[in-house]
């Protein structure tokens, strides 16, 4: 993330690329005067000081995510990184894409940037080990209005913090200025990430069997879905105000603090339980909710049985269904309801599997089983409610 363009924004460059400050001059005319005029690249409203400021903000919280591999520093048109083709004996590269959402829209009228950065590396680290993959790298985008250097910085540092919880590098970025396509309060994010895994140890459906467990691994709250919908039925037509104090959200905390709740970052403890564990697939739950990812990873001839009566989602769902009578269907298949990861582990492995992530500090039960099926998500029991 080294400078801003209006096509592309922050980049790994030291300019802004061709257009980056140029100076048109002209005549004004056949005017009286002669005079000439002057406009600048800032008079269209893309200003690469305040770009270069940006960067300046962030160098020292990118360098911390820096993993052996990476290869020179930043300032150079692409990222290097070099793959340890010693570790595997057929590395099989992983990438995934993904951005933040709508969830945006509240961290800019709440005015706080600092997590929605990790809540952007969690949407795409966590897809990448679903696959088994180390996640290597990730770089980001992000196109604002106006780049205000603080804000930017606040930005990139929470995408700095979420690289270094996954384990993986910042290698680069752009940030790009639209004057006249956004408002200059506004933003958007998005990043890619590449990861690696060897060939024989992907993780997928062609693995599951029946008898396996399905393992729950709790979420931090909506991460990062759904989000069109909770504005619509919390905050639209002047229902609730973010500053609204919930009383089931914990002490003085407000709708707003709990709707920016940072999404929790899986990859690691992930990465451990592969290591320790015969864990056959993972599915991060993601939009579709928990029967919209869980049969991603089913066989034709398998069903994964899940019983809500293991666990309670957490409140701020209770919130967002009871104010817009959401039926209980399209919750789940909306919003993640209190799970952001699953894990399909043997049977045999299933207790060392919830001791270890329990070492870690992380919420997981089993939730439920592998059966004999047709490929679907069985939704069974009832969640404890009060």
């Amino acid at each position: 993330m080294t400078h801003v363009t209006e096509r592309g924004g922050v980049g790994n460059g030291p300019t802004g690329g061709a257009d980056g400050g140029d100076k048109q001059v002209w005549t004004a005319g056949a005017g009286r005067t002669g005079r000439k005029r002057t406009v600048t690249y800032a008079d269209a409203g893309v200003s690469i000081h305040a770009g270069d400021r940006a960067v300046e903000l962030l160098k020292s919280k990118v360098k911390r995510t820096m993993r052996p591999e990476v290869m020179g520093d930043l300032g150079g048109f692409a990222g290097l990184f070099r793959l340890n083709t010693q570790k595997y004996q057929n590395p099989i590269l992983a990438s995934s894409t993904d951005g933040v959402g709508t969830k945006l829209v509240i961290a800019q009228q709440l005015d706080i940037h600092d997590t929605v950065g990790i809540d952007l590396v969690a949407m795409v680290v966590d897809d990448l080990v679903a696959c088994g993959a180390e996640p290597l790298f990730l770089l980001d985008y992000i196109a604002c209005g106006e780049v205000v250097p603080d804000k930017v910085a606040e930005i990139g540092a929470g995408i700095a913090d979420g690289c270094r919880y996954a384990g993986c590098a910042l290698l680069g970025g752009e940030t790009a200025e639209h004057p006249g396509v956004l408002r200059p309060d506004e933003y958007d994010v998005s990043a890619t990430g590449v990861g690696v895994v060897e060939e024989s140890e992907i993780l997928g459906r062609d693995r599951v069997e029946v008898g396996d467990v399905v393992i729950a691994m709790r979420s931090s709250g909506l991460h990062s879905n759904g989000f069109s919908l909770v504005r619509h039925v919390l905050l639209g037509a002047g229902r609730m105000r973010l500053d609204t104090v919930i009383d089931d959200f914990g002490p003085q905390r407000t709708l707003g603090e709990e709707l920016l709740t940072p999404t929790k970052i899986y990859a690691q403890d992930c990465l451990k339980l592969i290591e320790e564990c015969e864990v056959r697939a993972l599915a991060h739950v993601t939009g579709g909710g928990i029967p919209g990812n869980l049969v991603r990873i089913l066989p034709e001839h398998v069903d994964a049985v899940v019983n809500r009566s293991t666990w309670k989602p957490q409140p701020i769902f209770d919130l967002v269904q009871a104010k817009g009578r959401i039926e209980d269907p399209e919750m789940e298949s909306t919003f993640n309801m209190g799970i952001g990861m699953f894990a399909i582990v043997s049977a045999e492995d299933a207790d060392r599997a919830l001791a270890l992530l329990a070492g870690r500090g992380l919420d997981a039960w089993q939730a439920g089983e592998i059966i004999e099926g047709t490929g679907t998500v069985q939704m069974i029991g009832h969640h404890t409610r009060g």
